[in-house]
């Protein structure tokens, strides 16, 4: 019986259970170093038995083998986020104590259940599309900006903040989420991009708009404004501005942005120095035609906003952030708006230029309008 490769994949992430349970009663892996060499072993072992498995049956992408991976490396994060929720216990204790204690935090369980639900969902995803032969483009680009973001913030945020000394030689297979992602992101980027099939006099008619009679743009124009403006704000507050209103924000609104474990503070600055500028070409891309870029980069943005949004957020009223602080009870519903206006956006913004793509495409020659036309 055929069994197609995408359900060989969910039911060998699913051994992560058994794997995780196992392991968790021998007393072997209680020390830092043998914990490294399961992890390396995990890693290899489930290489080895989607090659194995999905080869013979299904010619696909190399990079399948690597989704598969990380697929089994989700159901490893959903397992940790549940045990320290106290949903189920027994499983990953070893892992906590000599592998990468900083999981415990708020924020390292938030990064742990998106790594175990949307993470997870875009592998099986990606795995389903290879095996069919479809592009995986559009997924590969959203699922490479959710994980970077997630890297970028939580790497930083181990070495700088106050669980810098329980770094252990488990921190090291974070290794195998830099540098394979920057192989699997070249080729997601080869990943050839369905061609949208619009009519040329369709795109030069939209092109000729002007941002008003474009309601949708128009009124992304005028979140990017909002978004620019809390982009800065915050990453003031994050740099420990003097003034009234940051220090206000910060003791009122979000003083988890002030909590040691420094994950919060390294989120809004990476906001700054890298959210701010791509916000800026958006603008322009909407400003001006023919920007093809915002076709791939916006869906990259939404989804690492996505993924900062939700950890960030989720920490900050997670019960394992010290009372003092997480977001205040007279302010919350505030802080969940603009936090959730601010991660709603880049969703519309992506959704609006993969659906209706003809204002950020190359404005067509005129040999190429005549031969459309003949062509209908």
């Amino acid at each position: 019986m055929f069994v197609p490769p995408v359900l060989r994949v969910f039911l060998l992430s699913l051994c992560a259970f058994p794997v995780s349970y196992l392991a968790n009663r021998l007393s072997a892996f209680e020390e830092p170093s043998a914990v490294l060499g399961l992890g390396v072993a995990a890693v290899l072992v489930v290489f080895s038995v989607a090659y194995a498995t999905v080869r013979c049956d299904v010619p696909v992408d190399c990079i399948f083998y690597f989704f598969s991976v990380c697929a089994f490396t989700s159901v490893i994060d959903l397992i940790i986020g549940l045990e320290q929720d106290g949903y189920i216990s027994g499983f990953m204790e070893f892992y906590m104590n000599e592998g990468e204690p900083y999981l415990r935090t708020a924020y390292g369980m938030m990064i742990c259940y998106w790594d175990g639900s949307a993470h997870y969902i875009l592998y099986l995803l990606m795995v389903m599309k290879i095996s069919n032969g479809q592009s995986y483009r559009n997924v590969g680009l959203y699922w490479l900006g959710s994980l970077s973001m997630s890297m970028i913030v939580f790497l930083p945020g181990n070495v700088l903040g106050k669980y810098s000394t329980d770094i252990r030689p488990a921190f090291l297979l974070n290794v195998f989420f830099i540098i394979l992602p920057i192989w699997a992101g070249l080729r997601v980027f080869e990943n050839s991009r369905p061609a949208p099939e619009v009519a040329s006099d369709k795109i030069v008619a939209e092109q000729n708009k002007l941002p008003h009679q474009r309601l949708l743009d128009a009124l992304l124009l005028i979140f990017l404004v909002f978004a620019i403006t809390f982009t800065v704000f915050r990453g003031f507050v994050a740099l420990e501005c003097p003034l009234d209103s940051c220090f206000t924000y910060v003791y009122q609104y979000e003083p988890y942005i002030k909590d040691p474990v420094a994950y919060p503070r390294v989120q809004m600055l990476v906001y700054l120095f890298y959210a701010l500028p791509l916000l800026c070409f958006f603008a322009y891309g909407l400003l001006v035609p023919g920007c093809t870029w915002m076709l791939d980069w916006t869906l990259i943005f939404a989804g690492a906003v996505a993924q900062a949004q939700f950890s960030h957020t989720g920490g900050s009223l997670h019960i394992r952030t010290p009372f003092t602080y997480r977001v205040p009870e007279e302010s919350m519903w505030p802080v969940l708006l603009l936090n959730l206006l601010y991660v709603v956006g880049p969703q519309i913004l992506a959704l609006r230029c993969l659906r209706h793509p003809e204002f950020f495409l190359r404005v067509p020659s005129q040999t190429e309008m005549d031969l459309d036309k003949k062509q209908k």
